[in-house]
């Protein structure tokens, strides 16, 4: 195995089991994009670029961002709640 891909197949597992163990909010979604950059470099050494497109549009892209403004509209919500009381 090369040394690049057991530095990227460390970094998956680094980043899939940390992931979920957070208990900050952005930081998990810092590492569930990560997890899906680094998947994405690993479709395209396993000549698979169709995947590794999907995987970076959708699971890296889209999803992310998803996520973040999920995060951004819970805060949003929490600091009204906050505000009225």
């Amino acid at each position: 195995m090369k040394i690049v891909e057991c530095i990227l197949l460390v970094i998956l597992l680094v980043t899939g089991i940390s992931a979920p163990l957070q208990k900050n909010s952005f930081l998990t979604v810092i590492l569930f994009t990560t997890f899906g950059l680094v998947m994405s470099v690993v479709w395209m050494m396993l000549q698979a670029p169709d995947l590794a497109i999907t995987e970076a549009a959708v699971g890296a892209g889209v999803t992310s961002v998803l996520f973040y403004l999920t995060l951004r509209r819970v805060g949003e919500t929490k600091k009204g709640t906050e505000d009225e009381k």
